[in-house]
């Protein structure tokens, strides 16, 4: 039976992983749009802001959310991460800064200025989602800046690009009809190889990065419980491949099943991910229990959290609710 100095912790990195989770599948969606942006035409363009207009003020929350239990609830750890990461962080908030600049301007925008916006938009994702990757790969190879895990990490950034921009073509094809769905379709295909690379390459460098993860996966009998997590994911990669081939289909049937696809592919890498950390905050030099505040200020956070988790859910949910459906014509 744990303690509360022992459970709290426990607590908080469950909470923080969740959110991290939810806001890469939600705002990962919307960013792989803003990327697609380039290739799409301005009346498709005003489709695509459209299907993802509604709810991307609410995708970012979970960052917030995400990165304020880093900050209250870890200090020992968000200070040795956020040290680390200060670059491509700051890089992250330029693109995002930026991003959410242009789509407030290119509305109120004179046609031969309206361009410019959407062009700085998809720069801002572009920006934001390479800045992720990268961290991505600096975190998995433990926070430190050789010249192997800097490379690595670039890899891992563009595949990270290819991962947002496969959720975001599925969502688009959940959202629209048309040529731009058609289109949606043929940019999801050729995301789902590069997507695919970005998965093994983090699942193959996680191991070799640390001996303690290796152990983890490749002993007895913990390799046999945890290869259902590659083959299913393999299993959901194909199975996508297969079905975008088809679609569209009549009356639009099946246009959902690639995004709940591709979104489970994330939830399993994700999960592949935190087994593989787990008690760790940082790789193989800092636990959850390490890491964490005293018991006083995560009893406070809790009481917090207990009111504010519940209300970002339900404006989530209410938000997809009344939004549903295929997105119609962009009004200002």
């Amino acid at each position: 039976m744990l303690n509360l100095n022992e459970f709290l912790p426990l607590l908080f990195l469950g909470l923080m992983g969740l959110s991290m989770l939810i806001y890469v599948v939600l705002d990962g969606y919307d960013l792989g749009v803003g990327v697609l942006m380039h290739w799409a035409t301005p009346e498709e363009k005003d489709r695509m802001i459209s299907a993802i207009g509604p709810f991307w003020d609410a995708n970012e929350t979970w960052l917030v959310l995400g990165v304020g239990i880093l900050l209250v609830a870890f200090p020992m750890a968000q200070g040795m991460v956020l040290t680390a990461l200060y670059l491509p962080v700051s890089v992250m908030l330029a693109g995002l800064i930026l991003r959410g600049v242009a789509f407030d301007f290119r509305a109120k925008a004179h046609a031969d200025h309206k361009r410019l916006w959407d062009r700085l938009f998809s720069l801002g994702s572009l920006v934001a989602s390479l800045a992720q990757g990268f961290m991505l790969g600096m975190y998995v190879t433990g926070l430190v800046y050789t010249k192997q895990a800097v490379a690595f990490s670039a890899v891992v950034a563009v595949c990270l690009v290819a991962g947002y921009s496969l959720l975001g073509a599925c969502w688009l094809v959940l959202k629209t009809e048309g040529e731009l769905q058609r289109k949606a379709i043929l940019w999801a295909k050729r995301c789902l190889k590069w997507a695919g690379l970005g998965v093994a390459l983090i699942s193959v460098a996680t191991p070799l990065a640390s001996q303690r993860v290796a152990d983890r996966w490749f002993t007895m009998p913990e390799f046999f419980l945890m290869l259902p997590i590659p083959l299913i994911t393999a299993v959901l990669f194909i199975a996508t491949y297969q079905l975008l081939k088809k679609l569209p289909r009549v009356n639009d049937r099946w246009s959902w099943v690639p995004f709940i696809s591709v979104v489970g592919i994330f939830v399993l890498a994700f999960h592949g991910l935190a087994y593989s950390m787990f008690p760790y905050l940082v790789v193989d030099k800092m636990t959850a229990w390490q890491g964490a505040a005293s018991l006083e200020s995560l009893k406070i956070l809790a009481v917090g959290t207990l009111i504010v988790l519940p209300a970002i859910l339900c404006y989530t949910a209410y938000s997809y609710y009344v939004f549903r459906g295929k997105a119609r014509d962009l009004v200002y």
